[in-house]
């Protein structure tokens, strides 16, 4: 794990990911970018491969790079089993330094996690490095509620206190194994200066309904409104930069405020 980086993607977490976050209608989205944008791509903050299977499925020619190996090795795995071959890389973003370079970069649910402002727009900054002149990075951002305009101050409510309590029934599920993952979240710590906060993850292993692992991890999660998104990847060395509207995703109620920016090299 980078000394940087603050992220959950770890372990029963990343076993998570690999058993259960799988498509999405987001997939097509970002697969019409790479067709329109170009080959080679790279899926930046790939995980489990979500995004990348599918586009591999689909003879696209997509490397793959997160900062987890933990979620790396689920995506080998997975890639293997379904017979495909694939550049994985384990990098953070901020630390990007790949052999080639790409006609379009897909960065999906991985914006602002982990770190800090800085290290966000060396993570920009180091994806425009990757692209080839004229390349495209196509990325999604939640822009949220207290995230109106760039100079929006955080509320903080005064009876806030800090660790939250986990929720009594956590989201329990079955694997492909049998066995079951129950995961639960809380807040942890919020920082309203740099307008970032910190979640916990637990997820718990169970056999024959009998506890027998449990992992906790933390995040650091920073909020930006889509005018500091813009200005950061122009800060990064981006020219031409769109905001491309809501995605249209499986659940809008949850992802409203869920936009699309395109920005060229």
């Amino acid at each position: 794990m980078s000394n940087e980086i603050q992220t959950w993607h770890y372990g029963l977490v990343a076993r998570w990911w690999a058993e259960f976050n799988e498509g999405g209608s987001d997939v097509a989205f970002f697969q019409k970018a790479i067709e329109r944008c170009g080959e080679p791509a790279l899926d930046a903050g790939c995980g489990t491969g979500r995004l990348l299977l599918p586009f591999l499925r689909a003879g696209l020619d997509v490397d793959g790079s997160d900062v987890s190996p933990d979620m790396i090795a689920w995506c080998t795995a997975k890639a293997e089993a379904d017979g495909l071959s694939v550049n994985l890389y384990t990098q953070a973003m901020h630390e990007l330094d790949l052999p080639r370079r790409y006609c379009t970069v897909v960065l999906c649910g991985a914006f602002g996690l982990g770190g800090d402002r800085s290290t966000d727009v060396e993570g920009l900054r180091r994806i425009h490095s990757q692209l080839e002149s004229g390349g495209t990075l196509v990325m999604d951002h939640h822009v949220g509620k207290h995230d109106v305009g760039s100079d929006t101050m955080w509320q903080i409510p005064e009876n806030l206190e800090l660790p939250g309590s986990w929720p009594e029934m956590g989201d329990r599920r079955r694997m492909s194994d049998g066995r079951e993952l129950e995961l639960r979240t809380r807040l942890v710590g919020v920082d309203a200066a740099a307008r970032s906060i910190v979640r916990e993850i637990s997820v718990r292993q169970f056999d024959s309904g009998v506890e027998v692992a449990n992992d906790a991890y933390s995040i650091v999660i920073c909020s930006y409104s889509a005018m500091e998104v813009e200005n950061m990847l122009i800060e990064a060395g981006f020219g031409e930069v769109r905001v491309n509207g809501t995605l249209e995703v499986q659940d809008p109620a949850l992802d409203a405020e869920r936009i699309a920016f395109e920005a060229t090299v």
